[in-house]
């Protein structure tokens, strides 16, 4: 192909469908920040235009480096005619089938994800769920992020009906459980000799979540700040706090705004993000001043961290005691468990795990949903 040739928007966006469909994560975003890269990069047989539309859509080493082969399919090859008539033709066949999209090239561009494979309908199958729910959240594409939010929050509701519905079974207090009284008295003729009983629904344990927010966490801290909202969101008590080298209570935050304007709201706090970890200077700070959320009997204590501290263990040892004599259950979830290599072996881990009732992963939602079982 000569440099001479021009090349018009319609042309891009069949390419990053090509792309797409070769196993390029490109959504929206990417194809229109393609169309800009496009405008001022010239023909593409030059090496700046390829240069351009591979910074504009590949996300990870894996798509750098498949990305010449998709370019040159489409662009360069003999074969490319029969690639780039194809992409055509099902252009063509998107613009009959949907009559808005003639009228405005950004109207094709947002039809296409709509209609093409990769797009929101194809998130909504079966197998993309489980991807989702078992995909580590340091390798998910920045387009995956609101699926797995919806589905996380959709498995949390569930989570939390489920547990407001279940009632403690005792056998000689509380009022007579019918069913299980009849079904037991099958076997005897239907006399209802022993009569079995239930108890008040217990109430919903206090949870109060320690998340770490510091750099070696940056890979997972922003979700896992989305499923503190969750929790929030569907169990009554819940308090939040962020940490990194101090300490930021978030709870009312979370409480009272929709996730976009509390993600807004978090990033402006100077909460020490991507910064230092002092996992026992911060737990000194919560037990003096917030220490009277943790005197009740039935709070579950929950630290979201990878166990890097920076800080002394010795003080990490003594605060996590201190802890622990207030609460029912101390909880400790770390994404780095979720890698068959790992060993708790650095000092905070270390001075840590003989105060932890619960050490599990928190690396994927599936592991996150197994938090169901010690609530």
């Amino acid at each position: 192909m000569s440099e001479a040739v021009a090349i018009d928007a319609k042309s891009i966006v069949q390419f990053c469908r090509f792309a797409r469909e070769q196993g390029l994560s490109v959504g929206v975003q990417k194809t229109l920040l393609g169309l800009r890269a496009a405008a001022v990069l010239g023909a593409p047989a030059s090496e700046d235009f390829k240069s351009g539309l591979r910074t504009a859509l590949c996300s990870n080493q894996e798509e750098w480096e498949s990305f010449d082969g998709i370019f040159d399919a489409f662009w360069h090859e003999a074969g490319s005619g029969h690639a780039k008539r194809q992409a055509e033709r099902r252009s063509a066949r998107a613009t009959d089938h949907n009559p808005q999209s003639s009228g405005s090239l950004m109207s094709g561009v947002i039809g296409s994800e709509e209609s093409e494979p990769g797009g929101s309908q194809e998130i909504a199958g079966a197998s993309a769920r489980e991807r989702l729910r078992k995909a580590d959240f340091s390798t998910l594409r920045q387009d995956d992020l609101s699926a797995l939010e919806e589905i996380a929050l959709r498995l949390l509701r569930q989570m939390s009906l489920r547990l407001s519905r279940r009632r403690r079974i005792a056998n000689l207090r509380g009022r007579v459980d019918l069913r299980r009284t009849i079904r037991s008295s099958i076997s005897r003729g239907g006399e209802p000799i022993d009569l079995r009983y239930q108890d008040r629904r217990p109430r919903p344990p206090r949870l109060v979540i320690l998340l770490d927010i510091s750099g070696s966490m940056s890979a997972y801290s922003l979700f896992l700040v989305r499923f503190a909202y969750a929790l929030q969101k569907y169990f009554q008590r819940v308090d939040t706090f962020l940490f990194s080298t101090s300490l930021v209570d978030v709870t009312r935050i979370l409480h009272s705004r929709r996730l976009p304007a509390a993600l807004q709201a978090l990033s402006q706090i100077a909460a020490g993000w991507s910064g230092g970890t002092k996992i026992g200077g911060s737990l000194a700070e919560l037990n003096r001043l917030h220490g009277r959320k943790l005197h009740s009997g039935d709070t579950l204590f929950i630290i979201l961290s990878d166990g890097w501290d920076t800080g002394s263990p010795e003080l990490l040892a003594a605060e996590l005691a201190a802890v622990k004599r207030r609460v029912r259950k101390l909880i400790w979830l770390n994404p780095l468990l979720g890698l068959a290599e790992y060993r708790p072996l650095t000092q905070g881990m270390s001075a840590a795990l003989p105060h932890v009732d619960v050490f599990a992963a928190a690396h994927n939602l599936e592991s996150l949903l197994q938090l169901e079982r010690h609530l």
